[in-house]
C-alpha cells in the first residue's frame, strides 16, 4: 500500500524559522531596553515632582500661590532649596516656580547635582528664585555659589550681588552690587576663587562649569 507523506516547502520553512528567531530575540531584548540608563538623568530635575516640608502652609486661591513658612525644605529631583519662606506657583503648562527668602542672619540655600559627575553646585543668598521651565536658578543679595567635588571639597567659589545658574547648560554668571561691598571691596565687585585643574583636588572627568562675569543678567528678579 502506498503511503502518502505531506510535502513541505523548504524555502517557506526557512523563512518561518527566521521570523520565529527574530521574534524570540525581540522578546528577549524588550525587557533589557526598559532598564537602559538615560543619558541625561540629572537633567530631568525640572520634570520631577516638587516635595516640600515646612512648619506652616497657606494657599492663596486668588493669586494661585502656595506659601510655606518656617524651616522650609523643598526638593525636586537633585535640587534642594532651604529658606524661611517659599512661595510656589505653576503656569498653565505645568511648569513650577519657587521663590525662597530668608531674613535676619539666615540665608536661603540651594544645591543641584551636575549631570554625570560627582559634583554639585551649591549656593546661598537672601533670595533664591527657581524657574522650572528653564531650569534656571537666580540667587539675589549677598549671593555665593560654589562648585563642589562630592559634597565637601570646594573647587570654585564666586561671590556677588546676583548670580544665575543654568542647570541645563552648566553655566553661571555673577553681577556686582553694593550689598557685597566691604573692606577691601568698597564697590562690591564680583570675586571668585578658582582651583587649578592640573593639581590638588582635581575635579572628576567632565567639563567644568563656566564662570562668566556679566553686567546684565537675564531673568534676574526685580528688586
Amino acid at each position: 500500500m502506498n503511503e502518502s507523506f505531506p510535502r513541505f516547502d523548504t524555502g517557506r520553512s526557512r523563512t518561518l524559522s527566521a521570523c520565529r528567531a527574530a521574534l524570540a530575540a525581540l522578546l528577549v531584548a524588550l525587557p533589557l531596553a526598559g532598564f537602559a540608563p538615560l543619558a541625561h538623568a540629572d537633567r530631568a530635575d525640572k520634570d520631577k515632582p516638587l516635595n516640600i516640608e515646612a512648619d506652616n502652609m497657606t494657599y492663596d486661591d486668588l493669586k494661585q500661590v502656595n506659601i510655606f513658612t518656617g524651616h522650609v525644605v523643598a526638593t525636586k529631583g537633585t535640587i534642594v532649596i532651604k529658606a524661611d519662606r517659599v512661595e510656589v506657583t505653576q503656569d498653565p503648562q505645568g511648569y513650577q516656580y519657587a521663590t525662597g527668602t530668608s531674613s535676619g542672619a539666615n540665608l536661603s540655600y540651594f544645591r543641584q547635582k551636575r549631570e554625570g559627575l560627582d559634583e554639585y553646585i551649591e549656593g546661598t543668598a537672601v533670595r533664591i528664585d527657581y524657574d522650572g521651565k528653564q531650569d534656571l536658578t537666580t540667587l539675589t543679595t549677598n549671593a555665593t555659589v560654589k562648585r563642589l567635588q562630592g559634597l565637601s571639597t570646594v573647587m570654585d567659589q564666586v561671590h556677588g550681588s546676583v548670580i544665575t545658574y543654568d542647570g541645563q547648560k552648566d553655566f553661571y554668571t555673577a553681577k556686582a552690587g553694593k550689598d557685597v561691598a566691604g573692606p577691601g571691596n568698597p564697590s562690591g565687585r564680583v570675586r571668585a576663587m578658582l582651583s587649578p585643574r592640573n593639581g590638588g583636588a582635581a575635579p572628576l572627568n567632565g567639563a567644568s562649569a563656566t564662570l562668566a562675569p556679566s553686567t546684565t543678567i537675564q531673568g534676574a528678579p526685580n528688586q
